[in-house]
């Protein structure tokens, strides 16, 4: 007894020191290796916290439990806006000596809490779960593919939520709720795998068709795996759908990487019709056990051949219910004699070889008979065999089979057949009659009855040809909480039909969506109508409308829309619109779009076109007035086109986000005047003037606005054809615009004009300007292109770190303080670069010309020439002026011009002095150097001096013939030769917007560098 007590108190004490060392010792080397395996094997974005990782020994002892929280797999490429996989718990357990002793670790088993997986397969073949690089890739470059091995044992989920598409069938399938554990020894090449799988929901879809809704799932399942063949052999097994009870046996393979075997079959494992009625929809309820039933079922099926990428295996299924009956115990009625044959049968696996066969269906609904059969074969084209008669008391039949919290009553009959080819070209003969007599239905939903409903039509094709199909629906009526709905519709030529319809009545759309909800929409409000129209599409589709005949009014109250696409919604509070076969006249439509209040009238055209032939556009006139509007909530993603108003929960957001979509198919014009715009953090008043919308551009005309205390004017495009690129061509005419406002106001500003910040003071702009909107509806700078005048009423430059420095180095302290009035600019924008033609200024008897340009990176390139006189100069300058003009007595000159670079950005500026001359060549020489810096930003190449300028050169001096190749160096790019004598002048027309004299010779300068 001793020794088995001191023998467990070892055990305690070595359990308790491997709690606390394991996560000391092991923690880091399995993070380690963990981030090591992701980024070397993993072809997506694996998200987690390093601090949610837990080593212990607790959960399977002996082994490790490496823990993992919130653990997140992002595809890449196609998939890089999806979730693989997000694991809230991953557990896993490692073979603890391999840990230890450091060699290739196993991974004995896998836990997953509350997973959400979401595996997906494009139409092009492509699949998410295609994320591991395999051990053969991996060892091509070089990696060791032998420090994690599989050697699984058991794996568990609890409580997960699993979703399956593959779009090349297309398949889908989800399941909810699903818990599954297996064992197998993944170690062995061949070995039983046992499987337990539940979910309380589960659906699948197949083209669009859904085959199971929301039944429950128990399945267990064993597996003979053969790993050397890649072959998996069912064994004992038993899946139920809710009380459906069926087995597999046989076998699927894997040949290759792309290619499924299968050889199987399937088949039920009960008779009774109970369990078949537990499939059919809502009758798998806690009252199913309580259900009467009699009759017999038989069930059973195969899939053999080969899945590729482009065909499916062969496949059968064969279902016969004999005698059916059931009876729930609480209602009078009962369905009985129900008997149905079912074969479908597709040995090929190609889609378009499936056969499906039901001689016989009919039952008993309480005293009704529903008789049918049809033959199908093939799908495209699909030649088809049926009919299908009913004469049912909807009131009888809710006492055979409850619909919860629904209430009908009235008299359905249906008698229709079909027979012949459907296709493209082809329908079959059908001769089809449907009558509803006094129906009623009533919904807990919405407990508003429709009473009244009396509908009769007919469907026929005597031939066969799709446009000899008639339909006909000479009566409908029904009434809404006493307000009717009523009408008639006849039409045939179903390619191009031919149409005579009438509908008149009251619509509570509120009414009408809770009973016919729309998905990811809400509408509410009432329309009320006499609405009649009569012709050919054909007409309409080629624009004759003066052969058609439409005549109504329609009017609307509170009517409001939402969806996805529209978060911020449309209401319109009142309107009144009249129309004919041509166009709609609107009268005094009043609402909001969002948080903007609108009143429009005028008339819109072509609206049948429009709602009729895809590509025609509505046309119209309108007179649009608003007192507020706030742009920003229509802007989209300029990718994915989803307004991002719906990231602000559908509120109005303060600032632009997106850009501005134009709509595609509209050819309007609007007159329009707007008390406030919000756009952005401005705010606009008194907005008025004429946009035409059409192909996707926004053609803007004489619209004005004030904001900033200034008055805009604007003329030009905006275009969102491309909206990952949207363009725009504006002229802008502004006046009285503050300075300081409009630093503070326009990134464009700050970019480009980077010493407006220091500037004091009034100006106005006559400049047109054209490129690329970004991702927040701003101008893209190293798009712009753009050429104006700015026209300075008064400006005062204080504390500006350009000028003190010109001061400075000039000793010229009256140059600290710039004081501008009534001077015009003339500048142009070229690829994003500010170019600034030179302009005078006098301050004091000092006459200053300056010129050139800014980048987008705030990098200064500017030339000035300052004529002043000598006397002003201190000794150190007029030193450095001898130097420069070679003059030994500059003391005696009356005027001296220096030039000036200033280079450095508007923060750090560095000005130099590069020039001296006794002459006043100032304004020539800041010309001939903004002349070469547009050359430069415009690309045009420089010419080689000409032979004959070098001869008529060489009469010059030692002095003059320096200062000229001075010159010649920044102005051999304006005197081009006679070959690219026109190309130049293009390119100064085109950015200085006026024609360029012929260049004249230079006069020679007396200064020496």
């Amino acid at each position: 007894m001793r020794k088995i007590l001191l023998g467990v108190g070892v055990f305690l004490v070595v359990l308790v020191l491997a709690v606390v060392a394991a996560p000391f010792l092991f923690k880091d080397k399995l993070r380690a290796l963990a981030d090591k395996q992701i980024a070397q094997r993993v072809r997506a974005q694996v998200q987690y916290d390093p601090a949610n990782i837990g080593v212990s020994v607790l959960h399977s002892f002996p082994d490790l439990t490496l823990d993992i929280k919130d653990l997140r797999v992002i595809g890449l490429d196609s998939f890089s806006r999806d979730t693989l996989a997000y694991l809230p718990n991953l557990r896993v357990g490692l073979d603890v000596m391999t840990v230890i002793k450091g060699e290739e670790i196993k991974i004995n088993s896998v836990e997953l809490e509350r997973p959400d997986l979401s595996l997906r397969r494009l139409k092009s073949g492509l699949a998410n779960w295609d994320v591991m690089i395999s051990d053969s890739a991996a060892a091509a470059k070089g990696q060791d593919t032998s420090q994690v091995s599989l050697a699984i044992k058991g794996w568990e989920l609890t409580d997960a939520h699993l979703r399956y598409e593959d779009l090349t069938l297309p398949f889908r399938m989800e399941a909810r709720g699903v818990n599954h554990s297996g064992s197998g020894d993944f170690a062995s090449n061949v070995f039983d795998m046992t499987s337990k799988t539940t979910a309380t929901d589960l659906d699948m879809t197949y083209g669009g068709v859904a085959y199971l809704t929301d039944k429950q799932l128990d399945a267990d399942v064993t597996l003979n795996m053969d790993l050397n063949k890649s072959l998996y052999t069912f064994k004992d097994n038993k899946i139920k759908l809710n009380d459906f009870p069926f087995s597999f046996a046989g076998a699927i393979g894997l040949p290759n990487a792309t290619d499924i075997t299968y050889d199987i079959t399937f088949k039920a494992l009960e008779t009774d019709f109970k369990t078949l009625l537990s499939l059919v929809p809502g009758v798998f309820t806690e009252k199913f056990k309580n259900i009467e039933t009699s009759g017999k079922v038989a069930f059973d099926g195969y899939a053999k051949g080969t899945q590729t990428a482009t065909q499916l295996p062969g496949y059968g299924v064969n279902l016969v219910v004999t005698n059916g009956r059931f009876k729930y115990p609480d209602l009078p009625r009962e369905a009985k004699n129900i008997n149905l044959k079912m074969k479908v049968d597709n040995p090929t696996g190609v889609t378009n070889d499936v056969k499906v066969n039901i001689p016989q269906f009919h039952l008993d609904l309480g005293p009704d008979p529903v008789d049918g059969n049809v033959a199908i074969d093939g799908l495209n084209p699909m030649k088809v065999d049926g009919r299908v008669k009913a004469n049912v008391n909807l009131a009888e039949a809710l006492k055979v089979y409850p619909v919860k919290d629904l209430n009908m009553r009235g008299q359905f009959f249906v008698d229709g057949t079909a027979k012949g080819t459907y296709s493209k070209t082809q329908m079959p003969v059908v001769n089809a009659a449907i009558r509803l007599t006094n129906g009623y239905v009533k919904s807990a939903k919405f407990p508003a009855p429709i009473e009244n409903i009396n509908l009769s039509g007919t469907v026929v094709n005597t031939t066969g040809r799709v446009n000899d199909t008639q339909i006909n629906l000479p009566q409908f009526r029904m009434v809404l909480e006493g307000e009717p709905l009523e009408g008639r519709l006849t039409a045939h030529n179903i390619d191009k039909p031919v149409f005579d319809t009438n509908v008149r009545g009251t619509v509570d759309l509120t009414k009408i969506t809770k009973i016919f909800p729309l998905e990811g929409m809400t509408v509410t409000g009432r329309v009320s109508g006499d609405i009649a129209a009569k012709g050919n599409m054909a007409d309409v589709e080629a624009g004759r409308y003066q052969n058609v005949v439409a005549s109504g009014t329609v009017k609307a109250n509170n009517v409001t829309y939402k969806s996805k696409d529209l978060p911020q919604g449309v209401k319109i509070s009142s309107g009144t619109a009249t129309f004919n076969n041509n166009q709609i006249a609107l009268q005094s439509l009043n609402g909001t779009a969002g948080s903007s209040d609108f009143a429009a009238s005028g008339t819109v055209s072509n609206y049948l076109g429009y709602l009729f032939t895809p590509g025609q556009s509505l046309k119209g006139n309108l007179t649009v007035n608003s007192r507020n509007f706030n742009a920003n909530e229509w802007m989209v993603d300029e990718v994915s086109a989803k307004p991002t108003v719906a990231s602000t929960g559908g509120k109005a957001p303060a600032k632009a986000e997106g850009v501005l979509q134009i709509p595609k198919y509209f050819d309007l014009v609007l007159n329009s005047h707007v008390d406030n715009v919000t756009y952005d953090n401005l705010k606009l008043t008194n907005a008025q003037g004429s946009v035409a919308v059409n192909d996707q551009t926004a053609t803007l005309k004489n619209m004005t606005f004030n904001t900033l205390g200034a008055t805009f004017g604007t003329t030009g495009s905006y275009s969102s054809k491309n909206l990952a690129h949207p363009k725009f061509n504006f002229g802008l005419n502004i006046k009285d615009l503050n300075f300081q406002k409009a630093f503070a106001a326009f990134n464009t500003i700050k970019t480009l004009v980077p010493l407006a910040s220091q500037v004091e003071g009034v100006f106005g702009t006559n400049f047109s300007v054209s490129g690329e909107m970004g991702p927040d509806m701003m101008p893209n700078l190293a798009t712009l292109s753009g050429k104006g005048l700015f026209d300075v009423v008064r400006a005062a430059i204080n504390q500006s770190e350009v000028m003190t420095k010109i001061a400075s180095l000039t000793t010229l302290p009256e140059l600290k303080t710039l004081l501008v009035v009534d001077k015009k600019i003339q500048a142009n924008i070229v690829n994003g670069n500010l170019v600034v033609q030179p302009f005078d200024l006098t301050i004091g008897d000092v006459k200053m010309n300056i010129g050139g340009s800014n980048s987008l990176t705030g990098v200064l390139s500017y030339i000035t020439a300052l004529n002043v006189p000598t006397g002003k100069l201190g000794s150190a300058m007029n030193s450095k002026l001898t130097q420069l003009t070679g003059v030994q007595n500059i003391q005696g000159t009356d005027r001296v011009t220096l030039g000036l670079n200033i280079g450095g950005t508007v923060k750090a500026p560095v000005v130099k002095l590069t020039s001296g001359s006794v002459k006043d060549q100032g304004k020539a020489l800041v010309q001939n150097v903004a002349k070469q810096k547009a050359l430069d930003l415009l690309g045009v190449k420089p010419r080689a001096i000409s032979k004959e300028d070098s001869i008529r050169r060489a009469g010059q001096t030692t002095e003059e013939a320096a200062a000229q190749a001075e010159l010649d160096k920044k102005q051999q790019r304006i005197d081009a030769a006679n070959k690219a004598k026109e190309q130049i002048s293009k390119g100064f027309n085109s950015l200085f917007n006026k024609p360029k004299p012929k260049p004249k010779p230079v006069e020679p300068a007396d200064s020496v560098k």
